[in-house]
């Protein structure tokens, strides 16, 4: 009589092995699901900051989000993610440690936020096996400076977005801010320079990709994040810093760089009608899985007093 249970349990053990096996292809394919849908829309997150969702079609599926901040507004503030603190080694080339976008807009706690420098160590191999995790030290790339502290040296050929005491931004051209810097970070390309487009002959890695761009106008009084989802297919492919530039100069903005993008690009703001918990505005692909935040090195956010409900 045994043998006749014997296959009962056999099926049993195969359910339970192919459930065990879907569950990784079944979260992929929900993961697809629960991005931004690939409509235009435009809303006033706080005074001062507005969204917007742009959507191309050609040469190629993108999904652009803007953010037009207005730093005139009062208690609107920029804020740089400060390094570790080390009471042995006072001197600059400090270590940060790595959080998520979403982890950043709670701990410090900031309005809104997007991914920032460039960083080392940095692998991705495999969903479960990569570096940074949350809470990993780790180094940014180019000058930064939070709170007036600089926590990492200038870098030949990595530029600078630097924020005043009174949150007026400005890009210099060169590799290192002013001294009345409160707030710095880097970018490998300056994209335009005092209404000049960079030469594309002279862009490194020219070919659709996430993109992280932040620009100023003239006065240093507006500023503008420009997020570019990509590496997904049929939603949202990419562009090119060539592609990019063009778009940054239909927008108008007077200098513009560009900050760490690919798998990193992400883009935050804080949700009090959702408990609290911050919402995800773009479609980040972190170890290929869309809307999976990749922990960085540091961010750049924004204070403000005031709250609107997000959509």
């Amino acid at each position: 009589m045994k043998w006749l249970f014997f296959p009962k349990k056999t099926n049993y053990y195969w359910i339970i092995s192919t459930i065990f096996l879907s569950l990784p292809i079944l979260m992929y394919g929900w993961s697809h699901f629960i991005r931004p849908h690939r409509s235009e829309t435009k809303q006033k997150l706080f005074p001062g900051i507005v969204y917007q969702r742009l959507i191309e079609s050609n040469p190629r599926p993108v999904v652009i989000h803007t953010v037009t901040i207005d730093l005139t507004t009062p208690k609107i503030k920029p804020v740089v993610t400060p390094s570790i603190e080390n009471s042995i080694n006072n001197t600059i080339d400090h270590e940060t440690k790595a959080r998520t976008t979403v982890e950043f807009v709670q701990e410090f706690p900031v309005q809104l936020a997007i991914n920032g420098s460039y960083f080392y160590p940095f692998s991705e191999v495999t969903p479960w096996s990569y570096y940074p995790h949350s809470g990993d030290k780790t180094n940014t790339v180019g000058q930064t400076i939070a709170n007036g502290k600089i926590y990492a040296r200038k870098k030949s050929n990595w530029y600078v977005l630097c924020f005043t005491n009174k949150s007026q931004a400005q890009i210099p051209g060169g590799e290192e801010c002013p001294k009345n810097t409160t707030q710095g970070i880097a970018g490998d390309d300056i994209l335009i320079f005092q209404n000049k487009p960079k030469n594309p002959a002279n862009f490194y890695n020219e070919k659709p990709y996430p993109r992280v761009v932040v620009a100023t106008d003239k006065l240093g009084k507006k500023l503008w994040l420009i997020l570019v989802d990509g590496k997904q297919p049929l939603y949202s492919e990419g562009m090119t810093k060539t592609e990019l530039t063009q778009f940054l100069t239909k927008l108008g903005v007077y200098s513009a760089i560009n900050l760490d993008g690919g798998g990193s690009t992400t883009l935050v703001v804080a949700n009090p009608e959702n408990q609290g918990k911050p919402k995800v505005l773009n479609a980040p692909i972190h170890t290929k899985i869309p809307m999976r935040s990749r922990p960085v090195a540091n961010h750049l956010g924004f204070y403000t007093d005031f709250y609107s409900k997000i959509e």
